[in-house]
């Protein structure tokens, strides 16, 4: 048994002969206040994001590797992190094969140890995917995986994040039940609402303190 288990079989213990309290809770205040019509879910994951310091690009599952390569031309950037084992990584390195573009791809493909450094000082951005967004918070629901690990979205400075407009929810509450959070959590889950920032020294707002300075959110559209 491991310490994990033995933790959880003394607390469900602790319970013997315990009666459990009503869940009377009101599902309508996690709800009501936060919902918002289909066509304006977007719009206001899009306004609540950009107002701190984020920004949003509409695009189609085809064109957005091409945007990719747009946007990390205007910063002067030439090589990306990606994770060659997902369906997005594959369609940007057939994308540059067949379009010429000189932008190099860095595959997150071995243990953090063997190259922490080139991580953490030499690679400037990252691609990843989402598990969706929230509108009302303007949040990206990022679950980190052997594929793409939770460095990816926390270290280099630009993150490049791909979002479905299928998938943007009203608030949190829809997204864990519409998604069955219930049936398994990742050892991480992340809500990433903007870039990082900070404004512990002298009460001043810098980004980039904690992880990206930039955040980038490529929503794809469904038609």
């Amino acid at each position: 048994m491991t310490a994990k288990e033995r933790i959880l079989a003394k607390l469900r213990a602790s319970l013997d002969g315990s009666t459990p309290v009503a869940d009377d809770y009101d599902e309508a205040l996690l709800t009501t206040p936060w919902a918002y019509a289909a066509d304006k879910r977007v719009d206001r994951l899009r306004e609540v994001l950009e107002a701190v310091h984020g920004e949003t690009r509409l695009t189609t599952a085809a064109d957005w590797p091409a945007l990719v390569v747009e946007a990390l031309s205007e910063r002067g950037i030439d090589e990306l992190l990606i994770s060659p084992a997902t369906a997005h990584g594959q369609q940007l390195a057939a994308y540059l094969a067949l379009s010429g573009e000189t932008l190099k791809l860095k595959a997150y493909d071995r243990p953090i140890e063997e190259w922490k450094e080139t991580l953490f000082f030499h690679t400037p951005a990252s691609l990843t995917g989402t598990l969706g967004g929230i509108a009302a918070t303007g949040s990206l629901i990022v679950w980190p995986t052997a594929q793409e690990p939770r460095l990816m979205s926390l270290v280099p400075p630009l993150h490049i994040a791909l979002l479905k407009v299928s998938e943007v929810f009203d608030n949190l509450h829809e997204a864990m039940h519409r998604q069955r959070w219930v049936n398994g959590l990742p050892t991480n889950a992340l809500l990433i609402s903007g870039p990082s920032k900070t404004a512990d020294i002298q009460q001043t707002l810098a980004y980039g303190a904690h992880g990206p300075k930039e955040l980038l959110v490529l929503i794809l559209q469904d038609a």
